[in-house]
């Protein structure tokens, strides 16, 4: 890849984490345990396996404390996103848990000029509203005893939104295995605080956080924290530095169409929704395809960003 622009690099990397993490639905489904438990194990893992590299601790250490404050509060609503994300799963099933993170598309074209401080634009939030057809279609095709876990994907995508837009402000300040590290440690700590809230404040999330796992949904957590969290949530900090949190968002919304099929292939989910479900889904998923066509032309103008090089390195 040391050919490629960045901007280029940026993409390739980005929808290889797209890829990883659309077998996260799967295994969230396949894992017996509760959202809770589950992505605290997900998050424990990934922490514990930086804080065995050398590089993780240089880099926390250049990490000021205010901007130390700031990463941890993004955690906080990365653990959250992820709790209803699987909680989305569990209340329904991994193809409407995966395809509900396609809504935070036109809340990331809101969202992110504000947080990130950069210019609006009507274009992306145009790309963003045209998939909300597609979520109407969705919710149309979703039996009434998923509905719940609808909602829940549906807070998910905001908080998906939020933490994208947030990341992509602060993303250049310090090192991406010491980011992760911090975000996701503060993430294990939230999950842990709240654990004993949730029964009073959504039951449907509510376990026991310290849940141990079996062997078999050990090997799977295993999987789930390094395979399809730590490499991609890396990875897409670094692609973070030469795209827009709206274009790596809209290219996450290719993710259901891996978290469908392999539904469909190991879980049978498709005879569990309908063809409204579908059709909505393939609108959704046109604006990923929409988004390059239309901003090509601007990426070529501004061909100055194209040589530069990442300050980390770590994707080459």
């Amino acid at each position: 890849m040391r050919n490629l622009s960045a901007a280029a690099k940026a993409q390739w990397q980005i929808h290889l984490c797209v890829l990883l993490w659309g077998f996260t639905a799967i295994l969230g489904k396949l894992i017996s345990l509760a959202a809770l438990p589950m992505v605290w194990w997900r998050m424990l893992i990934v922490v514990a396996a930086l804080a065995l590299l050398p590089r993780t601790w240089r880099g926390l250490r250049t990490i000021p404390p205010r901007l130390a404050m700031a990463y941890a509060g993004i955690g906080m609503l990365v653990a959250l996103h992820w709790l209803t994300f699987y909680g989305s799963i569990k209340l329904a099933n991994a193809s409407v848990g995966a395809t509900c993170i396609a809504m935070a598309t036109p809340m990331t074209a809101l969202l992110e000029p504000w947080l990130a401080r950069r210019r609006f634009s009507w274009r992306e939030l145009a790309l963003g509203i045209a998939t909300l057809p597609g979520v109407a279609l969705v919710v149309g095709g979703v039996p009434g005893d998923m509905r719940l876990g609808l909602a829940v994907g549906a807070v998910s995508a905001l908080l998906v939104a939020l933490f994208g837009s947030l990341n992509k402000r602060l993303v250049e300040h310090a090192d991406a295995l010491a980011v992760t590290a911090l975000e996701l440690g503060a993430g294990a700590l939230t999950l842990a605080a709240i654990a004993p809230l949730l029964p009073l404040l959504f039951p449907p999330l509510a376990a026991d956080v310290f849940a141990l796992p079996g062997l078999r949904d050990a090997a799977l957590l295993l999987a789930l924290g390094l395979a399809c969290t730590l490499l991609p949530f890396t990875l897409s900090l670094v692609a973070l530095r030469h795209m827009s949190a709206f274009a790596a968002q809209l290219a996450t919304n290719l993710e259901p169409v891996y978290a469908i099929l392999l539904a469909a292939l190991l879980l049978g989910e498709q005879h569990e929704l309908t063809p409204a479900f579908y059709a909505g889904a393939a609108m959704i998923l046109l604006a990923v395809f929409l988004h390059p066509l239309l901003t090509r032309r601007r990426r070529i103008e501004h061909a100055e960003i194209l040589g530069t090089a990442e300050a980390k390195q770590i994707a080459d």
